[in-house]
């Protein structure tokens, strides 16, 4: 009788031990639930900026107020008034914080990625060279060479550090300064008078191949490219070219999209060429249309014109220092005279993530490259 209470009691503590142990792990397993992919690395302009051009000789910088405004951090340099797409993206992905800017990354942060995208910043290295300093795309893969070096000291070794990069997922969105800044400013630059819209797009694309080259031969193996989007609808646009306001122009558009499809045509030209690496492409000119074609389907009302700053033909082009914004913000597509709200980075955040429609991404979303 005693022998069989005892017996009970060992295996009433075994099973409360175990129990134990199970609940623990699980708790643990929620709490520090681990990102689908251990880094995010993001190359771009002032659509994905976080910080890059804060302490360089810019007029391209939104480290101020009212930039931020709606960010728990405050002004960081995004050019929104809260999260961009990436930032976006990064939370869908499992990240517990937002990716660092290159210029603030140290030590250990590294290893789960580095936003080294920078304001002005194009394809072709005079684009926006008006606005001052800024880091184009070459400079920005430069850095991420040097971010490289960093990640095989942490690990120890060359082979650990390709291992960890190459589960990594490599976000590219430039391209829009080379029309904004560059092709459609023409007492500017000369490149207008040089290249038609197509020689200018097979340009850009020769360019953007040989960077994309340069990413893959260190490490990346995993892509998203971003097309561009209708730079021909922001308000600054239509302040200079729209005889209504509204019209989107057509000109600067079209030329966008020559540039687009050459870019989904690299996807599938690396693709075939890359077996052990991953390409997609990224129609942001497309959900953009969405937006602006229903705007009210997203909860926008308000499509033409920012928040703050309109555009050149009124003298303002991003928010003044300490300017009042409008209240309204989760009713406008766009912030300022050129980037988008919080709530449109969200959308095309979450359709880059997973695909709403067939043409969203192709021939997969990130989610689906996440897992590859």
């Amino acid at each position: 009788m005693y022998m069989d209470m005892d017996r009970m009691r060992i295996g009433i503590k075994r099973w409360l031990v175990a129990f134990i142990v199970v609940a623990v792990a699980g708790l643990a397993s929620r709490g520090v639930a681990q990102p689908q992919v251990p880094c995010y690395f993001v190359f771009g302009d002032s659509l994905v900026d976080n910080g890059n051009n804060n302490d360089i000789q810019s007029l391209a910088r939104a480290n101020y107020l009212p930039y931020g405004i709606d960010f728990p951090g405050g002004p960081t340099g995004r050019f929104s008034n809260g999260k961009t797409t990436v930032d976006v993206i990064s939370e869908l992905l499992g990240f517990d914080d937002y990716i660092p800017a290159y210029a603030s990354a140290r030590g250990q942060d590294i290893l789960r990625g580095v936003n080294y995208a920078s304001a002005a910043a194009g394809i072709r290295q005079e684009t926006g060279q008006q606005l001052g300093a800024r880091i184009d795309f070459a400079g920005q893969v430069n850095n991420y060479k040097n971010t490289v070096a960093q990640v095989v000291q942490i690990l120890g070794d060359e082979a650990s550090a390709a291992d960890h990069l190459s589960k990594c997922i490599y976000s590219i969105g430039v391209g829009s300064n080379d029309y904004l800044n560059n092709y459609f400013m023409p007492l500017t630059y000369p490149t207008s008078r040089q290249f038609s819209p197509e020689q200018y797009a097979d340009v850009l694309i020769q360019e953007y191949t040989e960077q994309l080259r340069n990413l893959y031969n260190y490490g990346a193996r995993k892509f998203v490219l971003i097309g561009v989007g209708q730079i021909g609808c922001s308000p600054n646009a239509l302040a200079q070219n729209s005889p209504d306001g509204k019209t989107c122009v057509d000109r600067i558009n079209s030329a966008n999209q020559l540039f687009n499809n050459k870019l989904r045509g690299l996807v599938d030209t690396f693709n075939s060429n890359s077996p052990d690496a991953h390409f997609i492409y990224i129609d942001a000119y497309g959900m953009f249309q969405d937006l602006i074609d229903n705007p009210s389907a997203f909860g926008f009302r308000v499509t033409n014109v920012g928040c703050c700053g309109v555009g050149r033909n009124n003298g303002q082009i991003t928010c003044l220092p300490l300017q009042t914004p409008c209240e309204d913000r989760n009713e406008h597509l766009f912030w300022d005279a050129f980037h988008p709200t919080e709530a449109a980075n969200v959308v095309v955040g979450r359709r880059s993530y997973r695909a709403q429609k067939p043409s969203d991404a192709y021939p997969y979303d990130i989610s689906r490259l996440a897992q590859l």
